[in-house]
C-alpha cells in the first residue's frame, strides 16, 4: 500500500499509469477498426486509406489529450510523446487494415 509521504514525493501512481495505458489502447483499438469500417465503405485504397488512418489516429489522439487529459496528459501518463501520441499507432494497424479489407470487399463486390 502507497502512504501519504511516498504520494506526495512521486504523484504518479504506477496502477493508475498502466489503468491509464489500457484504457487508452482499448481507445485505439475500437477507433482503428471504426477507421477500417469507414474506409472500406469509402472505397479507400493504398496510400489515402493509410492516410486516413493515420489522421484519423491523430484526431483521436488530440481529442483525448483534450477531452480526457484536460490538456495535461503528464498527470494521467509517464510520457506525453510515447504514452498519448505514439503508443499503439502500429498496434491498431492490423484491426485496421482487417476491417478495411472485409468492408472494402462487402461494398465493392
Amino acid at each position: 500500500m502507497i502512504d501519504e509521504r511516498e504520494l506526495a514525493i512521486h504523484p504518479i501512481v504506477p496502477d493508475s499509469v498502466r489503468h491509464n495505458t489500457q484504457v487508452l489502447s482499448s481507445i485505439r483499438s475500437l477507433t482503428a477498426s471504426l477507421f477500417g469500417i469507414a474506409a472500406g465503405i469509402l472505397g479507400l485504397e493504398s496510400y489515402p486509406g493509410f492516410l486516413f488512418y493515420l489522421l484519423g489516429t491523430l484526431v483521436v489522439s488530440a481529442l483525448v489529450w483534450g477531452v480526457l487529459a484536460k490538456g495535461q496528459p503528464e498527470r494521467f501518463f509517464e510520457s506525453q510523446i510515447s504514452g498519448l501520441w505514439a503508443r499503439d499507432v502500429f498496434g491498431g494497424l492490423s484491426s485496421f487494415v482487417l476491417t478495411w479489407t472485409l468492408f472494402y470487399g462487402l461494398v465493392r463486390s
